[in-house]
């Protein structure tokens, strides 16, 4: 399987990537996994809700073991969730799971979970990879030499740009082989050097793979949030009046038709409508131009004073055409935009600091509504969260907060529908699209499952087809 980005760590509980994700998902089990509507089902534990902020869960008797041949147990999901927990560790999952107060482990088989307060939606935060207790007390390199129980288990990571699983119930080699440049991953696929491609494809080299005997193209909705973020604090994308004429001079169903190839679907907020607390039923900020210019010049800007605006994004060279469609679109109601394009590293590092004006980025696999705490409570500024545009708003905050006290998901639902509504209104992001998922294959190859959010879980299935 052919990567744009190799994975940068494959111990579940520090890895934050999108490539670590969904290969450490193959690699470790999780007491629980999400359905299609984002509701938590069991992984390799089942749970009873025994008072408002006390959970038990059940460990399934079939569940498989650790690949050195050790029995998973209580233990090791304690020790991994404690490990989260602990500050000192740095793990990423650590805001999310912090409403634990504490963990006890009844028996072998049974973990308890004792919440700081209710929520209905805790079980769905439980989807961290579990390691073996023993090795992570002994400081095991998990990050490079991975040892877990999921259907796959690591082989080998001979060098940085490729890694080597084996299936379980098979004993099939996967490899997984980084190679930057798309024109350089299509060669490969149509000389036979690589299998399977999903994603990270410009839409030209796709319909280009699609006219080819040998490779077939498909696609499936997908539930990837990419959007235009806001500095709130600068002076000029701070004032409401400047991110509504943004909003109204990008044509989003252009882009998506021409340079996307209709690859996506508008998005309206960071939920798809299919989710069950999804932005269903909101109205999209329409292309409208006379309305944009109208709004800047109610903001003091015009020809004699232009809104100089700069806009980041990082050196992909898909992302950076997109960044253009959009400067010329801003420059034709008179905001003149400065694109700047940088390696992943400094570019990310910009937004995480707060060293922007506009940038653009995708949410990738977007499941449970707790991440609208993670990006938009006030509390939430980086380090501690992913509030980048500062946003401060205290309905925003009250609703976050009254979806968390809900006590069941029902009654969450209609609170995070008004969340959405208000964020549309008050725009920190400026939503854009759900990008396709993409998954491209020689002829010889079937059963691939294509995932909403990307995951590689296809992989359990997919076979090689022989005369």
């Amino acid at each position: 399987m052919g990567l744009a980005s190799a994975p940068s760590s494959l111990d579940p509980r520090l890895a934050t990537d999108a490539s670590s994700e969904r290969i450490n998902r193959l690699l470790y089990d999780r007491l629980v996994d999400l359905d299609d509507a984002g509701m938590p089902v069991p992984g390799i534990a089942r749970w009873e809700r025994l008072r408002s902020d006390h959970y038990r869960f059940f460990l399934n008797p079939q569940r498989r073991g650790f690949h050195d041949g050790s029995r998973l147990g209580s233990g090791d999901v304690k020790a991994t969730i404690e490990f989260v927990l602990d500050p000192e560790n740095g793990s990423p999952h650590r805001t999310t799971l912090s409403i634990i107060d504490r963990i006890e482990t009844p028996s072998g088989e049974e973990i308890d979970f004792f919440l700081r307060r209710p929520d209905p939606l805790f079980p769905a935060y439980l989807g961290v990879g579990i390691v073996p207790k023993e090795e992570a007390a002994r400081s095991y390199p998990f990050n490079s030499r991975p040892l877990g129980s999921g259907p796959f288990r690591f082989v080998a990571w001979p060098t940085e740009g490729r890694l080597i699983l084996q299936r379980l119930r098979d004993a099939q080699h996967f490899s997984f082989l980084q190679v930057k440049d798309p024109n350089v991953r299509i060669m490969k696929l149509l000389r036979g050097e690589i299998d399977m491609l999903q994603n990270d494809l410009p839409p030209e080299l796709a319909a280009f793979l699609a006219r080819q005997q040998g490779v077939v193209v498909t696609r499936a909705p997908g539930t990837n949030f990419s959007y235009i973020g806001f500095n709130l604090k600068n002076r000029d994308t701070g004032r409401l009046r400047v991110r509504l004429a943004v909003a109204h001079a990008i044509d989003r169903n252009a882009i998506i038709e021409y340079l996307m190839q209709g690859g996506a679907r508008p998005a309206q907020a960071l939920l798809p409508p299919e989710h069950w607390a999804g932005g269903r039923g909101l109205s999209p900020v329409e292309f409208d131009p006379p309305k944009a210019r109208e709004l800047l010049r109610e903001a003091g800007y015009g020809s004699g004073h232009p809104l100089e605006l700069e806009y980041k994004t990082s050196s992909d060279p898909f992302r950076v055409r997109i960044a253009t469609i959009i400067q010329s679109q801003l420059a034709r109601v008179g905001i003149r935009v400065k694109v700047r394009s940088y390696d992943w590293g400094t570019f990310f590092g910009d937004i995480k600091t707060g060293r922007f004006q506009l940038y653009s980025l995708t949410w990738v696999g977007v499941r449970t509504p707790d991440l609208f705490r993670y990006i938009f409570h006030s509390s939430s500024l980086p380090p501690g969260g992913a509030n980048r545009g500062r946003y401060h708003s205290a309905e925003v905050d009250r609703l976050i907060e009254a979806a968390e006290a809900a006590g069941d998901i029902s009654l969450q639902a209609p609170i995070y529908r008004k969340l959405q509504a208000l964020l549309l209104v008050d725009l920190p992001y400026l939503p854009l699209w759900y990008e396709d998922q993409l998954f491209v294959h020689r002829r010889d190859i079937t059963g691939y499952d294509i995932a909403g959010d990307g995951n590689y879980d296809g992989l359990l299935k997919v076979e090689r087809v022989t005369e």
